[in-house]
């Protein structure tokens, strides 16, 4: 990603920590990054354009954070208990992340529409943003295929059973969503996670 798009992002992230999206102005987070506004517009359009670019770049941190948990050293039930330590905490951290993952948009924050706008920018990465964004619903999936995808393969032979390995993914998963919403008083989530998988689960 260039540096003047990241910088944007950057500083749109910073603006919406300070203020609600309403009040961001875009001449501001072109100040705040070092650019000219015409740069911004460039690079992304309009501000429903740096909404949604936003948006992007924080889904994709997310998974690429569940990606580091999922490639970790220890068993299976331990990545997975890993993966959903990381939900928590991203999602605790990123109220964009949060949203994202629980579908609730307070007034704080932009809400994009999911579904793919019509887009004529000549920037790659704006094209991508302006298609579809996941839902809470597509976030589980992703998450749990990867990890089917990872883990499938993590042990000595024999592998996993198939479909004990897709229930205990998305067991993971949807515990970690819950715990988003309702954090659990004691432990976290890794112990109710370590509780709920089969032990079989270890390879």
């Amino acid at each position: 990603m260039p540096a003047a798009r990241e910088s944007l992002l950057d500083a749109a992230y910073t603006a919406l920590a300070r203020r609600p999206w309403s009040a961001v102005r875009m001449v501001d987070v072109a100040a705040s990054a070092g650019v000219s506004r015409q740069t911004l517009y460039n690079e992304f359009g309009s501000k429903e354009g740096l909404a949604r670019a936003l948006v992007r770049r924080e889904a994709d941190g997310y998974l690429a954070g569940v990606e580091r948990a999922l490639s970790g050293p220890s068993d299976p039930r331990e990545r997975l208990t890993a993966t959903a330590e990381w939900m928590m905490s991203a999602a605790h951290d990123n109220a964009l992340v949060r949203a994202m993952l629980t579908g609730c948009w307070s007034e704080r924050l932009p809400s994009p529409a999911l579904t793919a706008v019509p887009s004529a920018s000549a920037v790659p990465a704006q094209r991508r943003a302006d298609g579809p964004l996941p839902s809470p619903g597509d976030f589980v999936g992703l998450v749990r295929d990867r990890a089917v995808a990872v883990l499938g393969g993590a042990g000595p032979p024999p592998p996993p059973d198939a479909a004990e390995l897709a229930r205990s993914c998305e067991l993971a998963v949807r515990l970690a969503l819950s715990c988003v919403a309702a954090p659990p008083a004691e432990g976290g989530v890794g112990d109710l996670l370590r509780t709920a998988l089969p032990r079989r689960f270890t390879v």
